[in-house]
């Protein structure tokens, strides 16, 4: 197994962030430090992060509602709920795929799969994510179509790829990429809207369906695959 697959699957983050450790020099196989990606941990080698032990775990797949007001991190300096607070003590570290902002709600994915996070998070592969969008006043078809065709914002090019009304100021938007506050600024960008709501209802196959804020369940075998089928059937378009 290379070696930032074996630290993915250890639960340290996802392959880029534990790429990160490897070429940061704080990676040792067998007492040597490993700088090169490629590398090849064997069953019985010993594989160290600083002076900590790694060692695989069981992979552990959930969907979990976000609610308002609470922030995707381990721990916030200004002391605001995490959602790493509504998961069980004895789960082993997971990370979340994507992030929602802490006025955002709705489905986030956790697990501590770097591989699966990685198809799933990578705008490479293209895996929808699907949001319920309450605006200010209702979007102008000329807005619309100009959010299908694409804008620029901070953080690149970004587009729709379908839009939905649902009512006069609410819309369903399908995204396929994962810039920062995506929505807001698209719709700031196309004719200065105001987001008053935003849910992530879906992403890939997977919906949130009548999950309550705040709870989180596991995905079943089922759900797995197709998560996995999301990603790859993407993978092989690009």
């Amino acid at each position: 197994m290379r070696l930032n697959r074996f630290l993915a699957s250890a639960g340290l983050g996802s392959r880029r962030s534990v790429e990160e450790l490897i070429l940061g020099g704080r990676v040792r196989v067998n007492g040597q430090i490993v700088t090169n990606l490629a590398t090849q941990v064997e069953p019985g080698d010993a594989v160290k992060v600083g002076s900590k032990l790694i060692r695989t775990e069981d992979h552990l797949y959930a969907v979990f509602h976000k609610p308002k007001k609470v922030v995707c991190t381990t721990s916030d300096e200004k002391d605001r709920p995490t959602i790493f607070e509504y998961f069980p003590r004895n789960w082993p570290r997971v990370f979340h795929v994507g992030r929602l902002d802490m006025n955002s709600e709705g489905l986030l994915i956790v697990t501590n799969d770097g591989d699966l996070a990685h198809a799933l998070a990578h705008p490479r592969y293209k895996v929808e994510k699907e949001y319920e969008v309450d605006l200010d006043r209702a979007l102008s078809p000329e807005h619309r179509e100009k959010l299908l065709r694409g804008v620029t914002v901070e953080g690149g090019r970004a587009k729709a790829e379908r839009i939905e009304q649902l009512a006069p100021n609410q819309i369903r938007m399908v995204l396929t990429q994962g810039i920062n506050r995506q929505v807001h600024k698209m719709m700031w960008r196309v004719g200065e809207y105001d987001v008053k709501r935003l849910i992530r209802t879906r992403i890939g196959p997977i919906l949130i369906r009548d999950l309550p804020p705040g709870r989180w369940r596991l995905i079943n075998k089922l759900e797995l695959a197709g998560l996995w089928e999301a990603a790859r059937g993407r993978m092989v378009e690009s």
